[in-house]
């Protein structure tokens, strides 16, 4: 789980690792790419304060990115969707605020069911509320909770993973989780911790970043020992609006990443220079 980078060069029965059909690129209108985001992605960490109700977003490209995300969850397995028993409080937590989040957001809810704005409905009081998170929002969730002097990653909804592996972050700390970013050395990773610290509740912060790609798939999970793709011609632009929020009851951090993917082909020459001061 890459927090901070600078660039890229009990689920139901599921096959875990099974390949997802080829589909049509799910991409995002332009004006979706804004100049806040692209200066965000120019800073590094690049946080700035965020409305309480930022943590989730519902856009343009909600229901064909919740469909994937429906597809996902139910052939992916584990490799989606995990959590461990400790962090059972906290998802719960987390699952009630989505679920007051969605009563706001044009979600209805009868019983243990809820229906999306597509029309889809979730099942939000089965056995795994990681699951339910998956299917109830366009965003990937991660919850961390401090286990001595670094927050560990203890349960995760990621549909959307952008070469990492969540089998490879479960339990692990902050700094573990960054190894393989060259930037995120001593000094980063004592900011990053600072900032965990610091967050308070109703307080989220967000961050943006924007990566070239060639793929433009929403699922692309790779392990750190997988070799690294040749360098990105950047076809495509990959873009993440990341929240942290603290918990108020738990005290756990709720990290929730909202992806978006644009032909490069179809911004404006103002995003493209922007972009071109990020790669360099």
């Amino acid at each position: 789980m890459r927090l901070f980078r600078k660039r890229q060069i009990g689920l139901a029965p599921g096959r875990a690792g099974a390949t997802l059909a080829p589909m049509e690129p799910i991409l995002h209108p332009p004006a979706a790419l804004t100049p806040e985001i692209l200066a965000s992605a120019a800073r590094l960490p690049g946080t700035a304060p965020a409305s309480p109700e930022a943590w989730l977003r519902a856009d343009a490209a909600f229901a064909p990115q919740m469909g994937l995300r429906d597809q996902i969850v139910a052939t992916q397995g584990e490799s989606v969707v995990w959590m461990c028993p400790e962090a059972q409080a906290a998802v719960d937590e987390t699952l009630t605020r989505a679920l007051d989040w969605a009563a706001r957001h044009g979600y209805a809810r009868s019983g243990g069911i809820v229906t999306r704005p597509d029309g889809q409905r979730v099942n939000v009081q089965g056995a795994n509320p990681m699951a339910a998170l998956a299917r109830l929002t366009q965003q990937d969730i991660c919850i961390l909770e401090r286990r001595g002097a670094e927050h560990v990653l203890t349960a995760a909804a990621l549909c959307f993973p952008a070469s990492w592996s969540l089998a490879e972050k479960r339990l692990k700390p902050l700094t573990a989780i960054h190894g393989p970013v060259a930037e995120y050395g001593p000094g980063l990773a004592a900011r990053v911790q600072r900032l965990f610290d610091g967050i308070s509740p109703g307080r989220p912060l967000w961050r943006a970043n924007a990566l070239a790609y060639n793929d433009p798939a929403l699922h692309q999970p790779r392990r750190e020992a997988d070799p690294r793709p040749a360098a990105e011609e950047g076809a495509y632009i990959r873009s993440e609006i990341q929240v942290l929020a603290r918990l108020p009851e738990t005290d756990a951090m709720v990290f929730t990443i909202h992806t978006m993917v644009f032909d490069r082909r179809s911004l404006s020459p103002a995003q493209i220079a922007a972009l071109g001061q990020l790669e360099r």
